[in-house]
């Protein structure tokens, strides 16, 4: 097939779309799909159609510290990448993708949506994460904006496909996780030297509201073992000076670092206990790497996360916002290693399912009905 990517972000591995889409394309391309992609991706590359970023003006600065860069419309490249295409997959429902969709539709073309932005990432920037309502008008105003038009939607997650019937969104949904990649995997990683009298608590995110490292850094001074956990944050985001404020007088002071894929693997294979602290989630395929990895997690039982569906038991659940509730989880994994051993055995046979390959090739089915689907749409009916 020849298919068509278009996303309005692609750029540094900061985000969780970015990641997503980077790994779907070269999964259809090692399959032997033509990919072509519309994106801000500056990649120079065959099969990409780079387009502009949208100057935010007197907003610029806090559109940089958030590393976020959205594209412009770009009709130009959106013709050449779209000719001759079998079908076309738009990733988000911002400008690119709503030029993209009305040029899709008038050309006939069969095409799939996906939707990898929750309300809350958007309203957790200006102080309204946990305003229902204005959460509310964020799910109808994509709908009646962009989704309305849509007769598929791939969603990471059974909780955002539900998200979305509860929200009206009519089309028909293809729940695929995002998928983990061959790089995490149980290994026999030593650790390193400065680390071998602490224990180790990974969380890997954005420095950012939702992610809620706050959370983690205060359960870890409520611990009863709090002179030996060493913190580890792994990722970027605006709110790193704020957290490093936060944890500037800590004895073991928290190591805030960006890794590539191998170093995070090593990482996640040294860590004592991975925990997810995020009030928002649609999947967190953070989380899953971890449990691939064989990490015990525990995870913020919050209403608005895809990622609590991962505990395999209460243990490994947290009463969402409650750092006290976090600290027991922490405690009781630290005085119950036996358990923590079973139970980590038990993440890897339960993360086979979310290995990358099973999710290319249910995302290439979902491509496949998508084409089905047109071919009966131009059917003559019969008489």
């Amino acid at each position: 097939m020849i298919i068509t990517i278009i996303t309005d972000v692609l750029g540094a591995e900061n985000n969780g779309t970015t990641i997503t889409i980077k790994r779907l394309i070269e999964g259809l391309k090692t399959r032997g799909h033509t990919v072509r992609v519309v994106s801000p991706s500056h990649e120079n590359k065959e099969g990409y159609f780079n387009v502009d970023t949208i100057n935010w003006g007197p907003l610029q600065g806090y559109m940089n510290r958030n590393g976020v860069e959205l594209a412009k419309k770009d009709k130009t490249a959106l013709e050449k990448a779209l000719d001759g295409c079998d079908v076309a997959h738009i990733v988000l429902p911002f400008v690119l993708g709503k030029q993209a969709m009305k040029m899709i539709i008038k050309k006939n073309i069969p095409f799939t949506t996906a939707f990898h932005c929750q309300p809350e990432n958007f309203s957790s920037h200006i102080g309204l994460k946990d305003s229902k309502f204005f959460n509310f008008l964020v799910y109808k105003f994509f709908l009646h904006t962009f989704y309305k038009n849509a007769k598929i939607i791939h969603c990471p997650t059974e909780f955002i496909a539900h998200e979305l019937d509860r929200n009206n969104y009519k089309s028909t949904k293809f729940a695929i996780s995002n998928g983990v990649i061959p790089t995490y995997q149980p290994m026999n990683v030593e650790k390193p030297d400065e680390y071998k009298d602490k224990y180790v608590i990974t969380f890997v995110g954005r420095y950012s509201k939702e992610k809620r490292h706050d959370l983690l850094i205060k359960a870890s001074q409520l611990s009863k073992y709090k002179d030996k956990i060493q913190l580890i944050f792994a990722g970027c985001g605006p709110l790193e000076s704020k957290l490093k404020k936060m944890t500037s007088d800590f004895k073991i002071p928290p190591v805030y670092a960006y890794l590539s894929k191998d170093e995070l693997c090593k990482l996640l294979n040294y860590t004592d206990l991975y925990c997810h602290p995020s009030d928002v989630e649609i999947e967190a395929i953070s989380c899953l790497e971890a449990i691939t990895c064989g990490r015990v997690p525990v995870i913020s039982n919050s209403a608005r996360s895809a990622t609590r569906f991962f505990a395999l038991t209460s243990n490994n659940l947290f009463e969402a916002g409650n750092p006290q509730s976090l600290a027991d989880r922490i405690d009781y994994f630290i005085e119950h290693p036996e358990e923590k051993a079973e139970l980590s055995k038990k993440y890897i046979e339960y993360s086979e399912q979310f290995k990358i390959d099973y999710s290319i090739d249910s995302m290439i089915k979902m491509f496949e009905f998508a084409i089905d689907e047109y071919k009966k749409d131009k059917e003559p009916a019969v008489s």
